[in-house]
């Protein structure tokens, strides 16, 4: 059986539930995963019975434990000290400036504990999701590792590529045995910084939700309000504000509705803020974060799924919605009309324009036959192309490619 680990910044994590699904669907599908995180998950994190096993399945780097990272450390050294040198020196040389090299040899230190925690358990390929700090880890893991160890990486987008030499991505696109790319946006953009040559390892794997859990609700009539849901991070660049001014906007022109906004984030306050300026407090709600489950509950709940963000590369949420046969009103960016086709399975509309928005889910409020039509096709969408078990079985034979690669490497 092939066995991996993943590594990522902080596991479980509420905003990235669709980590943990894809770890217990590789699971099931007969992949052996270890769990590891660079930061032990907070209790915020942990909503549900399955959030709570896996915490305390996985291994956290941080909090600091000394004496296991000195002794981790001078087994390393001992095992190939001019390794160890040149993994710290390669380090420290690409950070830029004083802080970045200091950054990057924190991440070394990290880096020494994985793989002697990794060596520990027989494992020599770790997966990690976005190009952040976890992957500068997982990278300088793999580099001191030497032969047969290999490091893998799902992309996303978009953040990452904000500050591409910053973020290294090059390097990390380069080194890794494969990039497992979310979308074809995602690997568009991958392969603008790569040379045609490199093109072969970066793989189109999509993310995805099991639809057999990912039920839909029975459509209701819209007669008695508008239920609109939006579940994401409270930050400015999810858009929030915009659709608090598109409630208002709808109660200004007689649609009568309520949004429901779930999660937590650092616009939680200037969200309260909105709503009471616009005098729609009676009609949004802020939920703070909540457990699968809940979600689940409230998606069964709405009417409509509406995603105003100004930045997102492929967005889970939207899938999620999709598969319960929610219509999407969501904004035409970058990988969103992958997944949305406006007018087949959901609506676009521009990113920034309240206008649009308060259109949109008017002409949803008004056509119960139109949002049954698109809900339906929005599940049959995932059906075809986001179904999660396909993912697993495309990152199973990824897995399994490279661990063929690692032994006819050894031989």
């Amino acid at each position: 059986m092939t066995h991996v680990a993943y590594l990522v910044s902080r596991y479980p994590a509420v905003s990235h539930a669709f980590i943990q699904r894809e770890v217990l669907a590789l699971r099931r599908a007969g992949v052996g995963v270890d769990t590891f995180s660079l930061h032990r998950a907070d209790d915020a994190d942990v909503l549900t019975d399955t959030d709570r096993a896996e915490r305390e399945a996985t291994y956290a780097i941080q909090p600091v434990r000394w004496p296991r990272l000195v002794a981790d450390h001078v087994r390393a050294f001992l095992h190939s000290p001019a390794r160890w040198l040149a993994t710290l020196t390669h380090a420290v040389r690409a950070g830029r400036g004083l802080r970045g090299r200091v950054w990057q040899a924190f991440y070394f230190a990290e880096a020494i504990q994985l793989w002697a925690e990794m060596r520990r358990r027989g494992l020599a390929h770790v997966h990690v999701h976005f190009a952040n700090p976890a992957a500068d880890v997982a990278m300088l893991a793999a580099r001191f590792g030497g032969d047969g160890w290999r490091w893998s990486l799902t992309l996303h987008g978009p953040a990452e590529f904000f500050d591409v030499p910053g973020n290294r991505l090059v390097e990390k696109f380069s080194s890794a045995s494969f990039v497992a790319c979310a979308s074809d946006w995602a690997r568009s953009q991958a392969m603008s910084l790569l040379p045609s040559s490199d093109w072969g390892h970066l793989l189109l794997i999509r993310g995805g939700v099991d639809t057999a859990a990912w039920r839909p609700a029975e459509v209701r009539s819209a007669t008695g309000g508008l239920r609109v849901l939006n579940v994401g991070r409270l930050a400015s660049v999810k858009g929030q504000a915009l659709l608090i001014e598109a409630i208002a906007e709808l109660e200004r022109r007689g649609v009568p509705a309520h949004a429901t906004i779930v999660g937590a984030g650092p616009e939680r306050a200037a969200l309260e803020r909105k709503t009471e300026e616009l005098g729609v407090g009676a009609h949004v709600e802020l939920t703070g974060a909540v457990g699968q489950d809940r979600v689940r509950e409230l998606y069964a709940w709405a009417d409509v799924f509406c995603l105003p963000s100004f930045r997102e590369g492929l967005p889970f949420v939207a899938i999620e919605a999709l598969a319960m046969e929610l219509p999407v009103v969501v904004t035409r960016i970058m990988g969103v009309p992958e997944l949305i086709h406006d007018g087949v399975n959901g609506l676009l509309v521009a990113p920034g324009r309240v206008d649009e928005l308060a259109d949109a889910l008017e002409r949803l409020a008004r056509d119960d036959d139109l949002r049954r039509a698109l809900g339906k096709a929005g599940r049959a969408k995932v059906q075809r192309d986001y179904e999660l078990s396909r993912l697993a079985v495309e990152l199973r034979k990824a897995f399994e490619a490279q661990a063929s690669a690692a032994v006819s490497t050894n031989r």
